[in-house]
C-alpha cells in the first residue's frame, strides 16, 4: 500500500483502469475527464455492444498488433484478456465469447461495461473531475500536477490516457500529445488505422448500403504483394468500402509507402472457377431467353448485377443464349476478382484508432513511465500502438492502464 497522490486525465478505458488499479494499492486518485460522463469511446465500441477483449493468449495478442507488438509484452503479461474478463465478471457483468473469440456482455450492451467501471471508482473513492487539464505542471524535469482552466492540481504522479485523435466528439482530439510535448516527448504522426476507405471507381457510389457476406478480400500493393487477405463481411458505402474486413484490411496498408493498392474481392470464395463456371452455364441455360441483366439473380445480389456486367463487358442487354465463351469467362473473372482501386483513407475522426502518438522509445515498457520526466506515466492510444479489430485495441488499453496503475 503507498500513499501517493496521482492524477489521471482520460476517463476511457485506459484511464480508468490505471485509476482502479492504484487506487485499489492506497494511492489518492483523481480522475480528470472533459466529458461529464466516463467512457464515452467504449460506448460506442463494437456498434454500441462493446467487444471488450478477445479471448486468445499473449502469443496471438502480440501478433494482432502491427504497430510496435514487442513493446507491449510486459503489459499483456501483467493483464491478460482473462484478468479483463474476470474483472468485469466479478463487477457483475456476465460475458460471452463470439465468433473469432470476440468478447462481449452477456446484454450486447456497452453500457454495463462502463456502469462497472464507475462503480469501482465510486467504490475506491476516486475523485473524479469534469475539467479540460491544459498543461502539466513540471518543476525540475519533473511532473508535479496539471493546470486546468480554473484551477491547478498537485500531485505526486500523472497518468495521461486521454486517447489518440479518433473519434473526437468522444473527447479523444490529440490534446494528450499537447500533454505529451510539453514534457519532451516526441509524438510519431498520427494516422488513421481501422478506418473505411474511399476508392477510384465512381460505379461504387451505385452500391451504397450493400453488404457482403462470406466473400474474401486481399489486399495488393504496387508490387502486386498480398498484404491481406480474409473471409468474412464488408459494406459498400457512397464513397468506397467499409465494415469487418475493410478496417482491419486498412491497418495493413501504408499510405507513406504506397498509395497504390488495389483491392480484389472474391464473391464466390466456395466455388473454384470450373464450378462457378458450370454454376453460371446453368443459369444462363435455366434464363436461355432472358436478357443476362435479368439473369444473375440466383447469383449476386440484385444491386451488384449492374456492376458485374458492365465491368464484365457484356451488353447488359443480350440474351443468355447469345453469350460467348470468352463473355462468360469475363464475367467469371468479375465474380472471383472484383477489383477497385485505392485512393485515400477516410479522415481520421472516423477511425476506429489512431495509429501514431507518444514513441515507445521514450516510455519504460515494463512500468509504462516516461523515460524522459519523472512522475509521468502513460496508457492506452495516446502511445504509439494499435492492433487489428477483435477486441484487441480495448484490450491494450486495459493491460497499459493497469500496468501504469500497478508500477505507481
Amino acid at each position: 500500500m503507498n500513499n501517493k497522490s496521482v492524477i489521471v486525465i482520460g476517463a476511457g478505458a485506459a484511464g480508468c483502469m490505471a485509476a482502479i488499479t492504484a487506487a485499489k494499492r492506497g494511492a489518492a486518485v483523481t480522475l480528470f475527464d472533459r466529458n461529464p460522463k466516463i467512457g464515452r469511446k467504449i460506448l460506442i465500441t463494437g456498434k454500441g455492444r462493446c467487444n471488450v477483449t478477445n479471448n486468445c493468449d499473449r502469443d496471438t495478442l502480440i501478433a494482432s498488433v502491427p504497430t510496435n507488438s514487442r513493446f507491449l509484452y510486459s503489459a499483456f503479461s501483467a493483464f491478460a484478456p482473462v484478468d479483463t474478463m474476470t474483472f468485469f465478471e466479478e463487477n457483475g457483468v456476465p460475458l460471452k465469447t463470439e465468433r473469432g473469440n470476440r468478447v462481449f456482455p452477456r446484454s450486447d450492451k456497452s453500457v454495463d461495461i462502463i456502469d462497472a467501471l464507475f462503480r469501482q471508482i465510486r467504490k475506491n473513492n476516486i475523485r473524479l473531475i469534469n475539467d479540460d487539464v491544459i498543461e502539466l505542471l513540471i518543476d525540475d524535469n519533473r511532473v508535479t500536477g496539471v493546470k486546468t482552466a480554473s484551477n491547478e492540481y498537485r500531485s505526486d504522479c500523472v497518468i495521461i490516457a486521454c486517447g489518440g485523435c479518433s473519434y473526437p466528439q468522444t473527447g479523444s482530439d490529440g490534446y494528450g500529445y499537447i500533454l505529451a510535448k510539453q514534457a519532451g516527448h516526441t509524438i510519431i504522426e498520427p494516422t488513421p488505422s481501422l478506418v473505411p476507405v474511399v476508392v477510384n471507381e465512381k460505379w461504387c457510389a451505385d452500391l451504397q448500403g450493400l453488404s457482403l457476406k462470406n466473400v474474401r478480400l486481399k489486399v495488393l500493393n504496387n508490387k502486386n504483394k498480398e498484404v491481406f487477405s480474409e473471409f468474412g463481411e464488408m459494406l459498400f458505402t457512397h464513397y468506397g468500402l467499409s465494415g469487418p474486413m475493410v478496417l482491419s484490411a486498412s491497418s495493413h496498408m501504408s499510405i507513406k509507402k504506397s498509395k497504390d493498392y488495389k483491392f480484389i474481392i472474391d464473391l464466390k470464395p466456395a466455388l473454384s472457377e470450373e464450378m462457378l463456371d458450370k454454376r453460371i452455364q446453368k443459369d444462363f441455360e435455366k434464363y436461355i431467353n432472358k436478357d443476362i441483366i435479368n439473369s444473375l439473380g440466383d447469383l449476386l445480389p440484385k444491386k451488384l448485377i449492374p456492376a458485374a456486367v458492365m465491368l464484365s463487358g457484356i451488353e447488359p442487354h443480350k440474351k443468355c443464349n447469345e453469350i460467348t465463351k470468352n463473355e462468360r469467362r469475363s464475367l467469371l473473372a468479375v465474380i472471383k476478382g472484383l477489383t477497385l482501386t485505392f485512393k485515400e483513407f477516410r479522415p481520421i475522426a472516423e477511425a476506429i484508432v489512431t495509429s501514431g502518438g507518444v514513441t515507445v522509445k521514450e516510455i519504460d515498457p515494463k512500468t509504462m513511465k516516461s523515460k524522459l520526466a519523472d512522475g509521468l506515466y502513460f496508457a492506452g492510444e495516446v502511445i504509439d500502438v494499435d492492433a487489428y479489430t477483435g477486441g484487441f485495441n480495448l484490450q491494450i488499453a486495459f493491460s497499459t492502464g493497469f500496468l501504469a496503475g500497478s508500477s505507481i
